[in-house]
């Protein structure tokens, strides 16, 4: 590339200079650019002597400029591609930092909902010390404070109507809700497997949806929990977390679980942002 640039600013300088002979008209033009290469003085003795031929060397030197600048600007045309391939490099490297960025967002916002969870988790345990595990368990995961209640703290066998015990179970944890106003809250009722069909409820998966929405009422109508963070939703038998073949088993199942969560709205936000 280097050889070839040289050469065409060479032969472009000495057609402009001297006023070659073009090859076209005058096959003595050829011996004298040979001759030029190697001697000036005869260069210019073929010039004196070729005055009147001077336009043809116009012509031709014309001819020999535009395809010189045509050649400068196939250079500039690559000069000019390189240009754009640098700007995209630049957006890249700027993409590339906008990407880095965000994913430091994102591990900030994660980190944040991993502590909320800890936080939450040690409240409910606190607020709950005080019953036994037959009565509820409490336990972290996916991100999600779950607290199983079992039927027999919050029900009679059968019903949806809960008792003073459960009343004040729930009452604990409405201390905790209402000082959480940043969280989700989901109550799931949950049966065994064993059917039930009576006046009241038509299967075990129309009392767990009742039960479910009977500690949503106390949650929000006795102690004030907001309504828009609760939604009540029946599992009936469909979910169990234990063997039904056994009475033990079946005990298990007979729960409702508050599941409660960080609200995820500005991680959701962030990745929709950067899809």
């Amino acid at each position: 590339m280097r050889k070839t640039g040289i050469f065409l600013v060479v032969l472009g300088s000495m057609m402009l200079s001297s006023c070659l002979v073009s090859r076209k008209k005058y096959e003595i033009a050829e011996a004298g650019r040979w001759a030029a290469m190697y001697s000036r003085d005869s260069l210019a003795d073929l010039l004196d002597g070729s005055r009147t031929q001077c336009e043809g060397l116009k012509r031709d030197t014309a001819t020999l400029s535009n395809s010189l600048r045509n050649y400068m600007g196939l250079l500039t045309s690559n000069m000019s591609e390189k240009d754009k391939l640098n700007s995209l490099l630049t957006e890249k490297m700027k993409e590339l930092g906008e990407r880095e960025k965000t994913i430091v967002q994102l591990q900030n916002l994660i980190n944040q909902q991993n502590e909320k969870v800890k936080s939450l988790l040690s409240s409910v345990k606190d607020a709950l010390m005080g019953f036994n595990s037959d009565e509820l368990t409490i336990r972290e995961e996916g991100g999600k404070v779950y607290v199983a209640m079992s039927d027999k703290l919050l029900f009679e066998s059968g019903k949806a109507i809960v008792n003073e015990q459960g009343r004040n179970a729930l009452g604990k944890l409405a201390e905790v809700l209402n000082k959480q106003t940043e969280i989700d809250v989901y109550i799931e009722g949950h049966t065994d497997n064993v059917p039930i069909k009576t006046a009241v409820y038509q299967d075990n998966w129309d009392l767990s949806v009742i039960r479910a929405t009977s500690v949503v009422r106390i949650l929000t109508e006795t102690y004030n929990v907001n309504p828009l963070q609760i939604q009540p939703c029946g599992r009936g038998e469909f979910k169990p977390i234990s063997d039904n073949g056994s009475s033990d088993g079946r005990a298990k199942n007979r729960r409702t679980e508050i599941i409660m969560a960080p609200k995820l709205d500005k991680l959701f936000q962030m990745l929709q942002n950067n899809q």
